[in-house]
């Protein structure tokens, strides 16, 4: 069973008046078939989370680790740690001119499965799953999230999760910008991929409306980069009726 540990994690980022601390302390584990939702209000080191495990550039791990399957994930560069198994969707897809969605799936699926699959399973693959997304054939042959809407966007996230199959799945706000059919379309690929109990998911979010088609096993509250309370998926309509306030003074 896979596992991510995220141990005493400390993040900074580079500013005008020097580093600043953002995440200061983050301990979290998420197993195989588990789905760890994280909760907070903007500014609270979310998404920074997601994207230092991730490898973004733009941040400086300080102190901690961050291990898959006892497999240091902080000494391994962006590519190694999708081979690896992990997998983000970020919450804003960036645009890649030039390069189709096919040739992109394709590529990707070559670099997890060590070989290219068979293009005529492989098509079959790609219909099936687009067609279950709700999503037009017709992007296969379109540069990568040019052109698209935020729901496209977000559908060929979660397209690429249903192929690659991660054994850790990070969604940042993947809500983020979605109105409701959009939103059951994407956290229904979410549940699809879940329901295969192969993949772990750490669903990083502001609102708990995502949080009614995607049902968490725990949810951790962030404030001031760091977890400041976990519980069961009752924790989220906490946050619902008592919003994040009280935990300022927590994460202070």
């Amino acid at each position: 069973m896979a596992t991510l540990e995220i141990n005493d994690l400390h993040v900074s980022v580079e500013g005008e008046g020097g580093p600043r601390e953002i995440l200061r302390g983050v301990n979290l584990t998420v197993k195989q078939g588990e789905t760890h939702a994280i909760m907070g209000p903007n500014g609270s080191g979310k998404s920074t989370l997601a994207y230092s495990i991730a490898g973004h550039p733009k941040y400086t791990i300080t102190q901690g680790t961050v291990t898959l399957d006892g497999e240091d994930v902080l000494a391994m560069t962006v590519d190694e740690r999708a081979r690896a198994g992990m997998f983000l969707a970020m919450q804003y897809p960036v645009e890649i001119p030039g390069v189709t969605v096919s040739n992109f799936l394709r590529t990707a699926a070559t670099a997890i499965r060590g070989e290219a699959p068979k293009l005529r399973t492989w098509v079959k693959e790609v219909n099936e799953a687009m067609t279950a997304i709700q999503m037009d054939k017709g992007f296969a042959e379109r540069n990568v999230n040019e052109g698209f809407s935020g729901g496209e966007k977000k559908r060929h996230e979660i397209l690429q999760m249903e192929l690659l199959k991660p054994k850790i799945a990070i969604l940042d706000e993947t809500d983020s910008g979605l109105d409701v059919d959009a939103l059951k379309t994407v956290s229904e690929g979410v549940n699809r991929v879940r329901e295969s109990g192969e993949v772990g998911t750490l669903l990083i979010t502001h609102y708990t409306r995502i949080l009614r088609y995607i049902k968490p096993d725990y949810v951790h509250v962030f404030s001031d980069g760091r977890i400041v309370e976990s519980g069961g998926p009752e924790l989220a309509d906490k946050l619902e009726s008592e919003g994040y306030e009280s935990y300022a003074k927590a994460g202070a």
